[in-house]
């Protein structure tokens, strides 16, 4: 199977094209490397015959069409997107253009490309989306996020997200394309751009800097490791049904202060200094329309697709601190890049 992937240079991106190679399939990847771009995070594959990178920006519509004539590719998986919701608060317009307008030209490049080539009995439409578009739970355990939940989204970042998923379910409707969404639960893991929670956690720490939690940091997340979420979106990809939604969540649901607390506690053991990294913890001013709790229910994949997360959170926690330790050259250099490692909150 050839595979065009867009934002391959992005976290999950990057996941998937390292584990679709390694898994014996061809890939394109699309990327318009932007400041969020890594290219050593595909340093392993690379070199490889299977592996081709195309730089482009997924708003331009005749170099999409180019692309695809000239790679053929059997499925595509659109993972490109603006994903970090603290910069689409400051600088909503970035959001529209890439999750909407790119995405409109990536189903426009690709309707026009099924259609001219029908003989391609398998071809797919992937599209990568966010359990944010549906909003924000209470506090009943027993609610969780499932493929019919309504769409409720609340920042610039998960409107924009929510738009692009009605758009590809339009595409399906009206067009026929033959389309697949996936909405996935926080991720987490190796090579995770240094300006969300996780990272910054890490690294804030090991450079005895301040580390920010929004609020009094109990806002609940459900934590996806990466390398599972690239599993399954393989999975999708392969066995989903035309059409069809699957939510994807690794089943840990944790409130920000205690995967913060987590993580301190794994440095304290791995890379110990006089005091806890936990007197680091400083909390900030909240962040706009920041959603209560997150939970996804992954029922549907694992009953229809047999797909389940493998990782622990603990054991998903102490492989992503082992790494980022293991690896300051790739990080320590994005530490210079516009933004990275700044949150909007100030000091409480």
């Amino acid at each position: 199977m050839k595979l065009l992937v867009t934002g391959g240079m992005g976290f999950i991106g990057s996941a998937v094209i390292r584990k679709a190679i390694n898994d014996g399939m061809s890939v394109v990847n699309l990327d318009a490397l932007t400041y969020a771009a890594c290219p050593d995070s595909l340093a392993s594959i690379s070199d490889r015959r299977e592996y081709t990178f195309e730089h482009v920006n997924i708003c331009d519509q005749k170099r999409l069409d180019e692309i695809f004539a000239k790679h053929k590719p059997d499925s595509v998986m659109h993972l490109a997107a603006e994903s970090h919701v603290d910069r689409s608060i400051d600088s909503p317009n970035d959001f529209i253009q890439t999750n909407i307008i790119g995405t409109y030209s990536m189903l426009e490049a690709s309707r026009k490309y099924y259609n001219e080539n029908k003989k391609i009995k398998k071809f797919r439409f992937h599209h990568i989306s966010t359990d944010e578009v549906f909003g924000s739970l209470g506090e009943d355990k027993n609610t969780k996020f499932t493929e019919v939940t309504p769409y409720d989204p609340r920042s610039p970042y998960s409107a924009s997200k929510a738009s692009s998923d009605h758009l590809v379910r339009a595409w399906f409707e009206t067009y026929d394309l033959p389309i697949l969404i996936t909405n996935c639960s926080n991720n987490y893991g190796p090579y995770h751009f240094p300006e969300k929670l996780i990272p910054i956690t890490i690294l804030n720490a090991l450079k005895n800097k301040l580390i920010p939690v929004y609020g009094n940091g109990n806002n609940i997340r459900d934590w996806l490791y990466v390398e599972d979420h690239a599993d399954a979106l393989l999975t999708v990809l392969k066995n989903g049904e035309i059409g069809r939604s699957y939510n994807i969540g690794g089943e840990n649901e944790v409130a920000n202060i205690d995967i913060v607390k987590k993580i301190c506690c794994i440095l304290d053991r791995k890379k110990p200094r006089s005091k806890s990294y936990q007197e680091l913890i400083t909390f900030v001013e909240d962040r706009p329309g920041h959603d209560e709790r997150y939970a996804i229910d992954p029922s549907r994949i694992i009953s229809e697709l047999n797909w389940h997360p493998l990782t622990s959170l603990d054991e998903g926690l102490e492989k992503t601190v082992d790494w980022y330790l293991a690896n300051d050259d790739w990080w320590t250099p994005l530490q210079n890049r516009n933004g990275v490692g700044i949150r909007l909150g100030s000091l409480k």
